[in-house]
């Protein structure tokens, strides 16, 4: 399923002991977590690109803490997940929803993310799913009509991709934060919904959209660790405990002919 990222091949990359090779020689490291960085130097924008190691700690720890298990139960209500899934997570950070999805279902899980350290966090969790260094805002290193379930959690959308990797029944899940999430930090969000659907819709169509929100009374550690994990830490004075809010309005999609319910 894996196909070479190195510009203008594209050949299929088969594994061995330690290592992913191509036809044409290319081979790539097989990190001692497990991750795959196929990351090639002109699909960064920075030395190191996407979430830093702070930020995937402090995201961790917000998971495991339990504040984010009524999200993870909305997106496996409206994808619906089975055994025989096979799975791309585009942008899936250290894994969670991911990981706990293939731990609960049995189904073939792959995760894609730009940053080494939330695909090395995710390697050594759920090591029972293939995590992959990417960047699939330009190239999904996957072969066409791979994945029956593709999941975008609060990342960048690529609709062309998605749809190339993608078979032809499949679904397309794409969660963005609503506009009240974390409203008690940041105030009132934009409402993505609008421009999401309009972003895929040459792509897919609209099967669903519900609205899943939360809220959880946490400490001065855990409100620190949420800033953290948006970029947000505070410098003037230290964080105090509050209870905050996390909402995602999250979208299924699938192809255009499907039947949209009404």
């Amino acid at each position: 399923m894996l196909i070479c990222t190195v510009r203008d091949c594209g050949l299929p990359l088969r594994r061995e002991t330690r290592r992913v090779v191509c036809g044409r020689g290319h081979a790539f490291d097989i990190a001692r977590s497990g991750y795959i960085n196929l990351l090639q130097p002109q699909d960064r924008r920075s030395r190191q690109p996407g979430d830093s190691a702070a930020a995937v700690s402090a995201r961790r720890r917000i998971h495991d803490r339990g504040v984010t298990e009524p999200l993870l139960n909305g997106v496996l209500a409206i994808a619906k997940p089975e055994q025989q899934d096979a799975i791309l997570d585009a942008g899936c950070g250290e894994g969670y929803f991911l990981g706990s999805i293939a731990e609960r279902t049995g189904c073939s899980a792959h995760g894609i993310d730009i940053s080494i350290a939330a695909a090395d966090a995710a390697a050594k969790r759920y090591a029972h799913c293939e995590w992959i260094v990417a960047n699939a805002d330009r190239q999904i290193p996957y072969a066409d009509f791979s994945f029956s379930l593709l999941l975008s959690i609060t990342g960048r959308v690529n609709p062309t991709e998605f749809q190339r990797v993608l078979k032809p029944n499949g679904r397309l899940l794409i969660a963005v934060p609503s506009p009240d999430d974390l409203i008690e930090l940041r105030g009132t969000g934009r409402d993505r919904v609008k421009r999401t659907i309009a972003e895929t819709a040459i792509n897919f169509h609209l099967l669903q959209h519900e609205r899943i929100a939360t809220s959880a009374d946490l400490d001065a550690a855990a409100v620190d660790d949420v800033l953290h994990s948006i970029y947000r830490p505070l410098r003037s004075e230290p964080a105090r405990p509050m209870r905050l809010t996390f909402s995602l309005d999250i979208l299924l999609f699938g192809p255009l002919d499907a039947a949209v319910p009404l």
